[in-house]
């Protein structure tokens, strides 16, 4: 079996233990390469954008923080008193979660079972998890089993749409036969490279017509630009 590899988590753990940035490289299958600064990661609450604000503001009871990354969204939680597990599917993310004294287990979503919290974070294009839009109501159902009556998921996406623009304001790409959010993403890190993995990026009306065929009621908090911050709510 192939070793896992982890480019996030050893850019974290490198960047935590000599603090000189180095950029993440993130190749996808529909855009050219984009970068992620290391230290991006680590963001205190004075450099998180509104919207992430916004979504800490609304947190409430028990916090699941999925998909973790370095921690910042757990760390400003527990340093205001709010019970906080972290969760990712990177080791070292977790070796440094731990080190910074979160609660924190390295699992997929998929796996976390017989556990419930009042709130649900996924932030940072955290809906992407779903990988896919037709994997989208099975990934809602899931988390709605994770939910305490009247829990609440605190989410963020982006609306690609803009990427297949033309000038003219048509479009290169047919929207209607693929999803124009489904992506293949591969991340780099010095020799380290992941495996290439399905990521979401799903539009607002898209989110609320799935979120209720799921049960919830789905609210758009905030919008930046492209970006929009959603409140899904059990009845």
């Amino acid at each position: 079996m192939k070793p896992f590899s982890d480019p996030i988590g050893k850019a974290i753990i490198d960047f935590h233990k000599t603090g000189k940035p180095k950029d993440i490289i993130v190749s996808s299958d529909l855009t050219d390469d984009d970068i992620i600064p290391v230290e991006v990661l680590f963001r205190s609450y004075e450099e998180m954008p509104s919207i992430e604000k916004k979504a800490l503001s609304l947190v409430k009871g028990t916090v699941l923080d999925i998909g973790a990354g370095a921690g910042p969204h757990a760390q400003y939680l527990a340093a205001q008193g709010f019970s906080v597990k972290a969760i990712d599917r990177s080791p070292g993310a977790i070796e440094h979660l731990k080190g910074m004294g979160i609660d924190a287990e390295c699992k997929d979503i998929f796996d976390v079972k017989d556990e419930t919290f009042d709130t649900l974070l996924l932030l940072m294009n955290g809906l992407g998890m779903a990988g896919k839009r037709n994997a989208l109501v099975m990934f809602l159902n899931h988390l709605k089993t994770l939910l305490n009556p009247k829990g609440q998921i605190l989410c963020d996406s982006s609306d690609v749409k803009f990427l297949y623009e033309e000038e003219d304001g048509s479009f290169w790409m047919d929207l209607a036969s693929d999803y124009y959010g489904d992506f293949n993403f591969q991340m780099h890190y010095g020799k380290e490279s992941s495996e290439v993995f399905p990521w979401l990026y799903v539009d607002y009306d898209t989110l609320h017509q799935t979120a209720l065929s799921c049960g919830f009621h789905c609210k758009r908090l905030e919008v930046d630009e492209n970006h929009f911050l959603a409140q899904l709510v059990l009845p």
